[in-house]
């Protein structure tokens, strides 16, 4: 039905921007060493408190011109743009997985590695208790991820109740061999890198995110996640013209188009080499 269909989008778009305004003040809070739990959202400019009209995702800050209602002091395009790209994350979750389980997995990683993104533009660190997130999710999820997919199969694998035991066993050392791969790959190509040119290349917390990538999309998902990450990362690094770039945001765009649309692109290449 086209239209519940419509209508399922636009609520995933209004439900990821308002998460995207909590995101942003999330990610603010973190870096300036404040809890999300005690005090309300305030202007960073003059520390009013906002009220509700000063909350509405996306609408707040085109009605306010850009602009804090109580100081005047301008409001940075970041928090909308923020607002808008949660938004449309959570619509592309829906529209890759429908009602899914799988969407609720692809939501909640999506949010990981935004507020992360977030921290890490801010402070250029990416917090050690996302990535403990993301490899929690993984965990957690993986058993229901493939006994769905398993149910699927049932008509081809008679006995895949049976083996459903050694399947997740199979499922988490091959997540964890392959997160091993992408992570180590990474980490000795920094270290090349910082060997010949003297610069570092990738902090800590990107090695480990790309061994989280590495669990989640497999050895091919975890490589065309680094080709995809460092192709981003030299767009930012044109648009945003800085000697020093954080790189956390352009592994999780990467992770998470990957995680998405990765399996399409995948099986064309492998049909290329005849595999």
């Amino acid at each position: 039905m086209p239209f519940l269909a419509a209508y399922i989008l636009i609520v995933a778009f209004f439900a990821g921007s308002a998460f995207g305004s909590f995101f942003n003040c999330w990610a603010w809070r973190i870096v300036h060493h404040e809890s999300i739990l005690h005090g309300r959202s305030h202007c960073p400019a003059c520390g009013h408190p906002l009220g509700v009209l000063d909350l509405i995702p996306v609408f707040s800050w085109f009605l306010l011109h850009g602009k804090c209602r109580y100081c005047n002091g301008k409001i940075s395009p970041r928090y909308v743009i923020a607002e808008i790209l949660s938004g449309a994350g959570f619509v592309l979750c829906v529209l890759r997985f429908g009602l899914t389980m799988e969407t609720a997995r692809a939501v909640l990683l999506f949010c990981f590695l935004f507020v992360l993104s977030l921290v890490d533009l801010e402070s250029y660190l990416i917090p050690d208790r996302f990535i403990l997130a993301i490899l929690a999710l993984w965990a957690v999820t993986l058993p229901m991820i493939l006994r769905e997919q398993a149910m699927t199969a049932m008509s081809a694998m008679e006995n895949v109740t049976e083996n459903f035991g050694a399947l997740i066993g199979k499922g988490y050392l091959l997540g964890t061999v392959s997160g091993i791969a992408v992570g180590g790959a990474m980490l000795i190509i920094s270290l090349i890198f910082d060997r010949v040119t003297g610069k570092e290349s990738l902090g800590g917390g990107d090695i480990k995110l790309f061994f989280a990538a590495g669990l989640y999309l497999g050895a091919a998902g975890g490589l065309l996640c680094v080709m995809v990450s460092c192709f981003i990362g030299l767009i930012f690094a044109f648009l945003m013209r800085q000697e020093r770039i954080p790189f956390g945001p352009s592994i999780s765009a990467a992770f998470m188009i990957t995680f998405l649309f990765g399996d399409p692109v995948i099986r064309w290449y492998l049909s290329l080499l005849g595999v």
